[in-house]
């Protein structure tokens, strides 16, 4: 589904971050991606999520090479294919829960019967994380677990192939950080979405299918 060929990525302040680095991800595949804080996994997540490009390298995406895409391209492929969970839930406080979630759907252009079937399927996975109570409170009138939450719930507003999740459980507890591992491994199984994550947390890492560590440039298993 996903191969990353040989990426490099420098920054002037860190110099060399990725260094020839290889990937590969299959359909429905769940992986953690771990190392130290400053190893590359963000900018890593951000490349895969064409938020950023490699300096040399090649991304092919379902057999269609993408590092090259144009700004608009790779908007596009965001879009149609990438779900994005931050440690930060990033929701907009001056809109309701429902609001939030529905708003990647702004994004894109669909149809009046395609909007019903998008909010049906949303308020099913409202449904299935425990938030639909929630639906017409502010983010400042949930806790930090509904929040992330709400923010899985967004980040799969458009049905996307992959789901990247870059340390959504850095500032949950325990309790809420185990409850979130759970919901994306029933993301996965229910709607086959691919999941690539980011973490520290050896617990949410075991809870995926492959673990690899990000050390000096390149990802070892």
């Amino acid at each position: 589904m996903l191969s990353i060929k040989e990426i490099s990525k420098s920054f002037i302040q860190r110099g060399l971050v990725l260094d020839n680095l290889s990937l590969e991800v299959d359909e429905g595949e769940t992986v953690a991606i771990m190392g130290p804080s400053g190893s590359g996994k963000t900018t890593l997540m951000n490349i895969i999520g064409l938020l950023d490009k490699p300096d040399a390298g090649e991304i092919i995406f379902r057999g269609t090479s993408i590092a090259s895409f144009t700004e608009n391209e790779s908007a596009d492929y965001r879009n149609m294919n990438i779900g994005f969970v931050f440690q930060e839930h990033l929701l907009l406080p001056y809109l309701t829960v429902s609001e939030n979630i529905l708003l990647p759907l702004l994004a894109s252009k669909h149809s009046h019967e395609e909007l019903s079937v998008k909010k049906q399927y949303l308020n099913g996975l409202m449904e299935k994380t425990g938030i639909s109570d929630l639906m017409d409170k502010y983010p400042f009138r949930i806790s930090g677990g509904e929040a992330q939450r709400v923010a899985l719930v967004r980040a799969l507003a458009n049905n996307p192939s992959i789901l990247l999740a870059d340390e959504p459980t850095g500032s949950l507890d325990a309790k809420n950080a185990g409850n979130l591992g759970e919901l994306l491994l029933d993301m996965n199984k229910e709607y086959g979405i691919t999941i690539i994550l980011a973490t520290h947390s050896i617990d949410l890492a075991k809870k995926m299918s492959k673990i690899l560590h990000l050390e000096e440039g390149k990802l070892l298993v």
